[in-house]
């Protein structure tokens, strides 16, 4: 994994706006209806190109494929492993899964108004009224084909464009044991496993690839807005037993190929019922990876770096704090992602602080969060400038 060694490089956390041509056909494709595989190869292939041309022309340097052939961050895993099929929802179920939050709950008016706007501009993700994924029979890998396409795309759009390094995102066995039902496995535990061993085989093809892999799992923190009746107690069990099955599943690979990430998801209200990155800090940091990609740039927890003067990351593991926010199309300043950058520096060394995103800009192809799919490449470009500014800071050079 690259690191800070000269200036202060820049990345993000993965997922890009797709093109208005491609959503049709990832909604077709996430809701198990027919679509034309040839257009939509043609389609991603496309994008991946453009993408991955717009992060190197904004100043990015360790890039993505922007998760353009994934209608969201997890959902597209199910086409790759055995063992799961598409049922109706629970009466009663069909909503968003995060209604039953404490979000939701302290602030209803919000959230309903929301809920309509997001229903005029397209849908929100999450949206149960197509069925919802069930492990229905034994887990295991088939997704060689699809994840070895992704690498190609990414290699084929790479060439002659000058970047530092590859990431590929890639889904945490905790968060499909947390969101994906299990009918078949007798124990969590059971269930747990398979999905980390069927993992496994995609994180190798990421990082036999020579790309880096990216871990992501929000529901690390978010197990406690989702959950109302769960203390912070609670939460930090429930998480450590999580870390436990992400470590389990990244054996044998070197913690320096491997990047997480955590973050408190799309919602754009008023999160003050976001687990506090104090209760939930050192058991992240126990997680086998180099590198730890988080929110630092939103007002919730800007001055949350603070944290890890206390919890300090072992020698030579890199933070990567999020410098601008996906919930605003304000374009941060660059003096201000400038001093986010050097906040962090001060703390853990220039060296391992590497300026990142708070979350994807797209979670989900067919909704864009709230921030307009155009405002992520200036959020870029500001971040890239706001990283050189900082380099003239901690190295006394542009």
């Amino acid at each position: 994994m690259k690191r800070s060694t000269e200036r202060i490089l820049t990345t993000h956390v993965g997922s890009l706006a797709r093109p208005e041509s491609l959503i049709p056909l990832l909604r077709s494709k996430e809701r198990g209806q027919p679509y034309d595989q040839e257009t939509f190869a043609k389609l991603v292939r496309d994008a991946v190109a453009d993408v991955v041309r717009r992060q190197t022309e904004a100043g990015v340097d360790i890039v993505t494929d922007g998760e353009q052939g994934k209608a969201s961050f997890f959902g597209y895993i199910v086409e790759r492993f055995n063992g799961f099929a598409r049922t109706p929802a629970p009466a009663g179920q069909e909503g968003n899964p995060r209604g039953a939050g404490r979000e939701y709950r302290a602030f209803p008016d919000y959230y309903a108004w929301s809920e309509r706007i997001a229903e005029w501009a397209g849908g929100r993700g999450g949206d149960r009224r197509y069925g919802i994924d069930v492990c229905t029979g034994p887990v295991s890998y088939k997704g060689h084909t699809a994840v070895q396409r992704d690498i190609e795309n990414i290699k084929t759009a790479l060439k002659g464009l000058r970047h530092e390094e590859v990431f590929m995102p890639a889904i945490a066995p905790s968060y499909l044991f947390a969101t994906l039902t299990n009918t078949f496995y007798r124990t969590d535990e059971e269930y747990e496993q398979a999905l980390a061993d069927a993992l496994r085989e995609e994180y190798r093809a990421i990082v036999d690839a020579g790309f880096v892999l990216q871990v992501d799992d929000p529901r690390l923190v978010t197990q406690y807005m989702m959950n109302p009746d769960l203390s912070v107690a609670d939460c930090r069990k429930w998480a450590a037993k999580r870390v436990e099955a992400i470590n389990y599943s990244l054996r044998g690979i070197p913690p320096e190929k491997v990047r997480f990430h955590t973050c408190y998801s799309i919602d754009v209200g008023p999160r003050v019922y976001d687990m506090e990155l104090k209760d939930i800090a050192d058991i992240i940091l126990k997680i086998d990876a180099g590198a730890y990609s988080f929110e630092a740039a939103n007002p919730r927890h800007e001055h949350e770096y603070r944290v890890f003067e206390q919890f300090r990351p072992a020698d030579g593991k890199i933070l990567i704090p999020g410098v601008i926010s996906h919930t605003t199309n304000l374009v941060e300043h660059p003096e201000l992602i400038a001093e986010r950058i050097v906040r962090f520096a001060k703390i853990v060394g220039r060296e391992n602080v590497i300026a990142g995103a708070d979350c994807g800009f797209a979670a989900s192809a067919v909704r864009f969060n709230d921030t307009h799919p155009s405002i992520a490449w200036l959020k870029f470009a500001a971040m890239a400038e706001g990283a050189r500014l900082a380099t003239r800071q901690l190295w006394g050079r542009a």
